[in-house]
């Protein structure tokens, strides 16, 4: 299954859009995504836009906000707490790592056992390549978008490829630059300052007194920053998204005892998760990537890849473009694998942080400045 898509800048053809910034090793500085590729049969020079493992990410924060609205049901493990008084929330479809993320390694369940010496727990923790039912049954979007059990150490970690994999690239970038600084009105002074637990203020005398901590006036915000050259932005000829869901790598899942018939429904169900997810997050006319990266889609086709009758590959219009045909299929496919025999949750595997990833968690809101002050 393919879907490949055409977008353009919110400003026009041309203005400027922003890829994310990352770290060139070469350089040892700020920079962009750049290689080459052949595009249209032409080798050309491209800027990565959005990677597949942030287009995976969508797709999950799409998925989870249809649950949240109550719009549809995939099963997911979420560990929820409080701290400082603001409500934590952690799911297995916003996590780093998924369902085999350390927050739930780390968690607990309602009468206090680790997380992964419950029946869910146990059940994913001793999944094998020949037998991944319990992610079918508990986490099935994990077998969509991929996931690797890194964080517990045993001889034989699970590692589960993604089937779903998307990408968005810019052709041609021309890279621009742009001037940051900061216009400080009243030309505050760069003097250090005392710093107390009650806030700053200007040193008596003009010096710090001995043992007092400090601080430059531009480290707490204030004062002139000069400006300097900065990453302006790419202007490119095209932008393109181009995102497959593999059945080669569906009909590569093993359900161990499961019959036949339940996991070919199942590989169909994790097939209709993907194609959901890819609808929600991607088939409004509308998307924003980041700041400086809105764009609108002016141009879509969502494909059957097929072998035609000479043996060559060939394509097929596949009519589930809008969110609500692919929610009307997703419910078809579940209708099927629970006819077979799925067992499929209604509620998520709720959990709790342990003692020490409570403390980590309180620690990093105080420290965040989500204190008293915030939640008065």
């Amino acid at each position: 299954m393919r879907v490949t898509a055409e977008y353009e800048p919110l400003g026009g053809v041309g203005s400027p859009v922003f890829p994310p910034t990352v770290k060139i090793t070469e350089t040892d500085s700020a920079g962009y995504l750049l290689e080459p590729r052949y595009v249209g049969g032409a080798r050309e020079d491209v800027v990565l836009l959005d990677q597949r493992q942030s287009q995976a990410n969508r797709c999950e924060a799409a998925l989870l906000d249809a649950v949240q609205r109550g719009e549809v049901f995939v099963p997911h493990l979420a560990l929820e707490t409080e701290s400082v008084g603001v409500a934590v929330r952690v799911t297995s479809l916003d996590a780093p790592h998924r369902s085999r993320d350390a927050y739930f390694r780390d968690a607990v369940d309602a009468d206090g056992v680790a997380f992964d010496r419950t029946e869910a727990g146990l059940a994913l923790r001793d999944a094998s390549a020949g037998d991944v039912s319990a992610y079918l049954r508990l986490v099935p979007s994990d077998l969509a978008y991929g996931v690797w059990d890194s964080h517990r150490k045993r001889r034989i970690q699970v590692k589960i490829p993604r089937a779903y994999s998307s990408e968005m690239i810019g052709v041609a970038p021309l890279i621009g630059v742009r001037a940051a600084g900061r216009v400080d009105r009243f030309n505050l002074t760069g003097e250090t300052v005392e710093v107390t637990e009650s806030g700053w203020a200007p040193a008596a005398g003009g010096k710090p007194a001995k043992g007092a901590k400090t601080a430059k006036m531009s480290a707490l915000g204030h004062g002139m920053i000069p400006p300097s050259e900065g990453l302006g932005g790419v202007s490119v000829t095209a932008l393109q998204r181009s995102a497959t869901l593999s059945f080669a790598q569906l009909a590569a899942l093993r359900f161990g005892p499961l019959d036949e018939e339940l996991a070919a429904t199942g590989r169909a169900l994790v097939a209709a998760i993907a194609l959901l997810g890819d609808r929600l997050a991607f088939a409004s006319h509308a998307l924003h990537l980041r700041s400086g990266c809105d764009l609108m889609l002016v141009g879509e086709r969502v494909e059957w890849v097929l072998r035609g009758r000479d043996g060559r590959p060939g394509v097929e219009a596949l009519e589930v473009a809008s969110p609500q045909k692919a929610l009307a299929l997703f419910e078809v496919a579940l209708e099927r694998a629970r006819a077979a025999g799925l067992e499929w949750a209604r509620e998520p595997v709720v959990v709790r942080p342990n003692a020490s990833l409570q403390q980590a968690i309180d620690k990093s809101y105080v420290i965040a400045g989500i204190g008293e002050a915030e939640s008065e």
